[in-house]
């Protein structure tokens, strides 16, 4: 079994950020020399308990005092960003570590004030397809674009070789329906469902088709809180884990006393909660990768970081479009 990590750059009550990224860079370092297969970087903005706020950074910067252990990232949250920077920087991570990236994407909100500061158009805010930014970003990576795509002949960088692996992370078995569809890896948040995550892994192995964006086979990760001691005694007991994971990272007021109002609540609701609103995505549209193969249809929830993401407004209709071709930026 691989073992790998994933990494918060946690802020230590009494430390700063500088102290947790510091305290990330040695970890991954340490993990390698341990014989794990890789660190992954979570993304996490304005968050006071996690100095992880852009996974990439991280990944470029353990990648100078590492050579063998992976690097990715857990997850880069899709929704903020376009397909090309999200795929030009992960080439640009495999060029600087050849072989030991990964991009793992996933989706997230992050509250009306964040997702607002992160648009660049908050005139007009984009209406994020999710899948859509997936397979765009394959397409990029791959150099898949139809013949006749606006984006098609713009290689990313044609002197690197290789390229990230691609992830998928999700906490829904219908994420796994989207990875396995474009045959990508995937990654199951089971510490947010634990309940569900054989079933959600299983039917991804069943239904996993490869499209030629770098697996012939299915590749899965079981994500789980883990937690130990120096000594069977000094382990946390069963069930502890999660508490006292809240209680050492919860805000403080002076003096100490944990913040317990109606924002930190709101705040634990979208952090720890991992069922998804369905009606964050459109179940009519088939997953059609690019190379031709279309995935099985009945693709319901297009994959999720696993936070809860707020229910959708109704826009109006959406464009037509044809599924499966990633579409040119308007």
């Amino acid at each position: 079994m691989k073992l790998s990590i994933v990494d918060l750059g946690t802020v230590a009550p009494g430390t700063t950020e500088t102290d947790a990224l510091a305290d990330a860079l040695a970890t991954a370092s340490h993990a390698e020399n341990l014989g794990f297969h890789r660190v992954l970087f979570a993304e996490h903005h304005l968050s006071r308990s996690g100095a992880s706020h852009y996974p990439e950074l991280l990944i470029a910067a353990a990648a100078t005092i590492t050579s063998s252990i992976r690097l990715g990232s857990g997850a880069v949250l899709m929704n903020h960003y376009s397909p090309f920077k999200a795929a030009e920087m992960f080439q640009q991570l495999e060029a600087l570590a050849p072989g030991r990236v990964d991009l793992g994407m996933g989706r997230a909100t992050a509250g009306p004030i964040l997702d607002a500061a992160l648009q660049q158009n908050r005139q007009h805010p984009a209406q994020v397809d999710h899948q859509q930014q997936v397979l765009e970003t394959l397409a990029w990576l791959y150099e898949s674009f139809p013949d006749d795509h606006p984006f098609h002949a713009h290689p990313l960088m044609p002197s690197v070789p290789s390229r990230p692996q691609t992830w998928l992370l999700g906490s829904s078995p219908n994420g796994s329906t989207l990875a396995a569809g474009l045959g990508i890896g995937y990654t199951f948040a089971g510490f947010i469902d634990p309940t569900g995550a054989a079933a959600a892994l299983r039917h991804y192995r069943e239904v996993f088709q490869s499209q030629g964006f770098g697996l012939c086979s299915p590749r899965a990760i079981l994500a789980v809180n883990v937690a130990v001691g120096d000594t069977p005694r000094r382990g946390p007991a069963p069930g502890g884990l999660a508490q006292g994971l809240l209680r050492e990272t919860r805000p403080r007021r002076p003096g100490g006393r944990i913040c317990h109002g109606p924002h930190a609540r709101r705040s634990r609701a979208r952090d720890d909660r991992g069922s998804e609103s369905r009606a964050d995505f459109d179940h009519r549209r088939p997953v059609a990768p690019l190379r031709g193969r279309r995935a099985r249809r009945g693709a319901r929830d297009p994959g999720t970081d696993g936070r809860r993401v707020r229910r959708r407004r109704d826009h109006g209709p959406r464009p037509d479009r044809r599924p499966g071709r990633p579409q040119a930026l308007s």
